[in-house]
């Protein structure tokens, strides 16, 4: 007999991929809807922010809003108020290089919050056949350990052990397709986020510092 059974072994694969199955529907449904709001706070803030009659406006909508365009605004502004006062090395130097910096660390940190899960996923998606293929391969080395001890080869004596393996398999099938198609999901959404965090940072840079003498307050959208 072997130290540990095959049935329990094809169990335990069984219930880690339902486990890897549950976390992967439930970052599904969680970042699915971050996904969709954040969309949605975006569109709006966009909006009003380029509805604005000067930055003043436009930095008052940003405090009301939500969303990573929004974020970003706050940012800028607060570090032009910086660049302005001189408060920190970080705010020393050129200004148009200054707020490109830090821009980009914003861009940055919400890329990191985007991302947040997906790697998660991807390992799911990798791993859950090989789980599966261990209760498979557990199985048919039980199916044959039967064999050996019946002395018979008869379909009763095999079909129960192989029939569970093929189960093992199939649920970690059925648990890797989800998480490799949320994770490309993901990964496209990110990608498609990033480029508009990146497009609106330049076309805020290129507003601020259209005129770089004049304070926030005075600009002109």
């Amino acid at each position: 007999m072997m130290p540990f059974s095959a049935s329990s072994a094809v169990n335990l694969a069984i219930a880690v991929l339902l486990l890897f199955s549950l976390v992967t529907w439930a970052l599904i449904f969680a970042k699915g809807w971050l996904q969709w709001k954040m969309r949605q706070d975006n569109a709006v803030f966009a909006k009003v922010f380029w509805q604005a009659a000067d930055l003043a406006a436009a930095e008052q909508a940003a405090k009301n809003a939500t969303g990573t365009l929004a974020e970003l605004a706050r940012q800028g502004f607060e570090t032009l108020r910086q660049i302005g006062q001189q408060k920190t090395l970080a705010s020393t130097g050129d200004r148009q290089a200054v707020l490109e910096r830090s821009l980009s660390q914003q861009v940055r940190k919400a890329q990191h919050t985007l991302e947040s899960g997906l790697m998660l996923l991807a390992s799911i998606g990798s791993t859950a056949p090989f789980v599966g293929l261990f209760g498979t391969v557990w199985g048919i080395m039980n199916a044959m350990e039967n064999i050996a001890r019946s002395g018979s080869s008869g379909l009763e004596v095999v079909a129960g052990p192989v029939g569970e393996a093929l189960l093992a398999t199939a649920i970690g099938i059925a648990a890797a397709i989800p998480a490799v198609l949320a994770y490309n999901y993901g990964v496209r959404v990110t990608r498609l986020s990033v480029a508009e965090m990146e497009r609106f940072a330049s076309d805020f840079m290129a507003l601020a510092c259209a005129r770089q003498d004049a304070p926030i307050e005075t600009q002109q959208a």
